[in-house]
């Protein structure tokens, strides 16, 4: 694609905006979206920065978690990898070719891929002000442009994968999106992109994260074919004790977690309690059909591993009551089972790295 493309893409979603007119459902099957529903795996984090040297996706996580049972790899990417926040008509086809090739990993080792926007031209959860203009909150004007350049990368990948079954791949339109008082702009943010990737590709399967960073569902797009994804992260003093990117106003308590945790405001956050905050509020759109798939949780390695199975093992039970997957960040790092450096844990040595067996045998005991 080019400026005169984005130009088209452009006038295209200006037209969707002020019509209301966003396309019809998809016709994915309700078979293959509950089957999305169940998938189970990890985040891959490959283009998850534009920071430092570029990443290549490695077939040995395939090889790992065909090995161990997991079918699901979520594919969080910043724009930035392949593109400019200085210019949102570039599009680097070589980084693209790195993308292409962890879609042949998923078809060669049968896992799912879902490619998500975890940056987008005019928002990420993580520096949003880096953006030279915001989707959310803007002059109109701003808001516009950001919504016109995300369509325009999601119509580019749109057509590279037509053709790839929605079996094999989907699409995750934004990651996290902000608190907003109002859901309306988020709904009509997502009402676009829906459109703009189906005008590419009427079947591609499209996942939409719940609103408020993940956590809540969005009952006005009940009826446009599309999988919700939420979050495993609460409470946020045992999901991310000490984490420093995190708001001090998130966390419950600052004191050592424990399973149960009782915050500081007395508050005991238990097994009863993650049903009511995780799952019951997701009942809506799902007595309307939506199918909910869990797109990122788990323990960052400063949390007491002990604890961290407690309350891992609670989250497991209770996906697997309501047919909820779930995907781990991360398979690699500080909250995966391979190499995540916490201190407290007996590793294991596996293919050269270091392996969490309490934890791998616990997700695949769920």
């Amino acid at each position: 694609m080019n400026r005169r493309d984005f130009l088209k893409t452009s006038a295209a979603i200006g037209a969707i905006s002020m019509t209301g007119i966003v396309g019809s459902t998809s016709g994915q099957s309700k078979d293959m979206m509950l089957k999305y529903s169940r998938y189970k795996g990890f985040n891959l984090l490959a283009k998850f920065s534009a920071w430092g040297p570029q990443k290549k996706f490695e077939e040995e996580d395939f090889e790992i978690m065909t090995t161990w049972g997991f079918d699901f790899a979520r594919i969080p990417m910043s724009y930035w990898t392949w593109g400019s926040k200085n210019d949102w008509t570039k599009i680097d086809e070589n980084v693209l070719k790195d993308i292409d090739e962890v879609v042949k990993f998923g078809k060669q080792y049968n896992v799912h891929i879902n490619l998500n926007f975890h940056r987008l031209p005019g928002y990420c959860i993580n520096g949003r002000d880096q953006e030279p203009m915001d989707l959310f909150e803007d002059t109109p004007e701003n808001i516009q442009k950001a919504l016109d350049a995300s369509a325009y990368h999601w119509k580019h990948f749109a057509a590279r994968y037509k053709g790839i079954p929605s079996s094999q791949l989907s699409f995750d339109l934004i990651n996290e999106p902000p608190h907003l008082e109002n859901e309306a702009r988020y709904v009509d943010v997502v009402k676009a992109l829906i459109a703009a990737i189906r005008a590419e590709d009427p079947e591609r399967l499209i996942v939409v994260d719940g609103k408020d960073v993940g956590r809540n569902p969005v009952l006005a797009i009940a009826d446009r074919g599309v999988v919700q994804s939420t979050r495993g992260y609460d409470p946020m003093s045992v999901s991310h004790y000490t984490a420093g990117w995190v708001p001090k106003d998130a966390f419950q308590t600052f004191n050592l977690p424990t399973w149960p945790l009782t915050g500081d405001d007395g508050k005991v956050w238990d097994k009863a309690v993650l049903k009511e905050t995780l799952i019951d509020t997701w009942k809506p759109v799902m007595e309307k059909g939506v199918q909910v798939h869990v797109g990122e949780w788990g323990c960052y390695n400063k949390t007491p591993h002990d604890v961290a199975l407690r309350w891992m093992r609670d989250l497991l039970s209770l996906w697997k009551d309501v047919g909820w997957g779930q995907a781990m960040w991360n398979l690699k790092g500080d909250f995966g089972i391979l190499n995540s450096g916490r201190k407290d844990v007996k590793y294991e040595k596996y293919k050269g790295h270091k392996l969490d067996r309490k934890m791998l045998e616990l997700l695949k005991e769920f």
